[in-house]
């Protein structure tokens, strides 16, 4: 089953929710297979939203450093 594409532009208020639900039949379904293959529901939630986190987090990483370093700059010039 493919996902199904955006049918609404960027920003638009209801984008999030319309992503959600095309993506949540495939979610429950890797949710179905790690519990059935042996792992606890709690233990595959909590992974599904690390690895999310993770995830997004590894994405945006040079946004994140170039903040970082800004902060840096700041905090000196204002140390001296």
């Amino acid at each position: 089953m493919a996902i199904e594409r955006p049918r609404k532009p960027s920003g638009h208020k209801d984008r999030l929710s319309d992503c959600q639900r095309a993506i949540e039949d495939k979610l429950l379904e890797l949710f179905g297979e790690a519990v059935a293959a042996g792992w606890g529901e709690d233990e595959v939630f909590a992974a599904i939203v690390a690895v999310a986190d993770t995830t997004q987090l590894a994405m945006h990483r040079d946004q994140f450093l170039s903040i970082e370093t800004e902060l840096r700059r700041v905090m000196t010039k204002r140390n001296t």
